[in-house]
């Protein structure tokens, strides 16, 4: 069967040009819509403690911001870091299409509530 490819190479060459134009007529008439967007929205919270190591940082501020955060609207989950200059993160991530600037909206409403529970430093830090 391959031998007819090997002695007809003219066969071989229109064969393949076929097959590259119906790939391309299938990739110009593809609608857009078949590629969606699927890079969940995300919120990163960032906070400084100074002086504090990572696990102070941790158990002061990453937890009670995150028991505030826990539960907005769209999330699907949340990752959080801590390092021994004193600084912290905390990224939320949502659900494929929900409204980007909304879920910053909601998460900052959270934060803002945690406020009082955060240390002072901390919290100085953020009027700045």
């Amino acid at each position: 069967m391959f031998k007819k490819f090997i002695e007809r190479p003219v066969l071989s060459t229109v064969i393949s040009i076929i097959i590259f134009m119906l790939g391309v007529l299938g990739l110009v008439n593809l609608p857009i819509e078949q590629y969606p967007y699927i890079a969940p929205p995300t919120v990163s919270v960032t906070a400084n403690y100074p002086g504090a190591n990572a696990e102070v940082v941790l158990n002061s501020v990453i937890i009670p911001l995150e028991e505030q955060i826990n539960g907005v609207e769209g999330m699907t989950y949340m990752t959080s870091s801590a390092t021994n200059d004193g600084n912290g993160s905390i990224n939320v991530f949502f659900e494929v299409g929900a409204e980007p600037n909304m879920a910053a909206v909601e998460v900052q409403n959270r934060v803002s509530s945690a406020a009082g529970i955060l240390p002072a430093e901390v919290t100085e830090q953020v009027s700045r």
